[in-house]
């Protein structure tokens, strides 16, 4: 089946790190299926990361739960314009059963949880709350059970699941260079801040890793910050013992993106800049809380190259609590800063 004039609806509009999970979800689907159209419903705060994912061919704006019945209406007017012939509702609940049913898309595939799966033609027992496999694997079985269904051969992406044109990338650097007063060393990027999601790490404790990793290595520290994280990152400045340059979001979420492109690692919570620098296969040195749904297995990134712990850790100024010993920080770090032969 070559899927030949045919469009699929992608539904996934809940947060950052969430859609970035579905990277690899579309990039089997795009490899394995290059004639389907994929279009994804994504919230107006994703959008400029859907527009410039290099496996869509077209983004729909969800105006949300919350928005008036003339906005709802509209999006399903919208969808129904498309004729869509399947959908993949990679978050499933009430709001997104009901659209792609009211939309009456033919095929539509979702986890099997939850009373809304009757509102699916076709559904996949996945029992996601066990947290048995990383969020994005899940995404990819939903895939692979979609082309399974169509007799379609699965090819399995490989990491990086998003390439920039180098001259953009050089272009970032170049800016960042110039606005931060960056020097030609590695360049490690810690985002403190978590959004609310998933806090680990005090500030103290950020603190005293920074300051270990300064005492170690030769690196500029650009401590990253979103819209409503300066206030964060210029107190984390004043906390660690050697120069570091603070590098707040101003610019759009795209922008944010190359720079997270531009790191040679990525510190920071199990947050959306975690998975948006994975998608760079950026490495990437993150914190998770302990309980089980918010573990570093179930939100573990799609790069290649990456250490995880599990927190909270305490006292707040020792980082000893951590399951990996910090020489294993150490060591990892020195492997990603370390250049290797071509």
């Amino acid at each position: 089946m070559n899927f030949e004039g045919q469009k699929l609806l992608v539904i996934r509009n809940d947060k950052l790190g969430d859609f970035m999970l579905i990277f690899p979800a579309l990039a089997m689907l795009k490899k394995s299926a290059p004639k389907l159209q994929l279009i994804a419903l994504v919230p107006a705060y994703t959008a400029p990361i859907a527009q410039n994912c290099p496996y869509l061919d077209g983004v729909i704006l969800d105006p949300g739960k919350q928005a008036s019945k003339q906005a709802k209406r509209d999006l399903l007017a919208r969808i129904k314009d498309h004729h869509f012939d399947y959908a993949i509702n990679f978050f499933s609940n009430a709001y997104n059963a009901l659209l792609v049913w009211r939309a009456k898309i033919p095929h539509r595939l979702a986890p099997a949880t939850k009373w809304v799966q009757i509102f699916y033609t076709h559904r996949l027992t996945q029992r996601r709350s066990r947290s048995l496999k990383p969020e994005f694997e899940y995404n990819l079985d939903l895939v692979r059970f979609f082309l399974k269904q169509r007799g379609v051969l699965t090819i399995e992406p490989q990491a990086p699941f998003w390439v920039l044109n180098p001259d953009v990338l050089t272009r970032q650097r170049e800016k960042l260079a110039q606005e931060l007063g960056l020097s030609t060393k590695p360049w490690v990027f810690l985002h403190a801040g978590s959004g609310g999601s998933a806090p680990t790490l005090t500030l103290e404790q950020y603190a005293h890793l920074a300051n270990t990793l300064l005492e170690h290595f030769t690196i500029d520290l650009i401590l990253s910050a979103g819209p409503t994280e300066g206030a964060l990152a210029h107190q984390l400045v004043k906390m660690i013992t050697k120069p570091v340059v603070v590098y707040e979001s101003r610019q759009g979420l795209l922008d944010f993106a190359h720079s997270l492109a531009c790191a040679r690692l990525l510190i920071c919570g199990s947050t959306g800049p975690l998975h948006l620098g994975a998608a760079f296969n950026v490495p990437t040195l993150a914190f998770y809380p302990s309980h089980a749904t918010s573990s570093a297995l179930r939100w573990q990134p799609t790069n290649t190259a990456h250490l995880s712990f599990s927190s909270p850790v305490t006292p707040a100024n020792d980082l000893s609590g951590l399951k990996i010993p910090l020489s294993q920080v150490l060591e990892f770090v020195q492997g990603v800063l370390t250049p290797t032969a071509p």
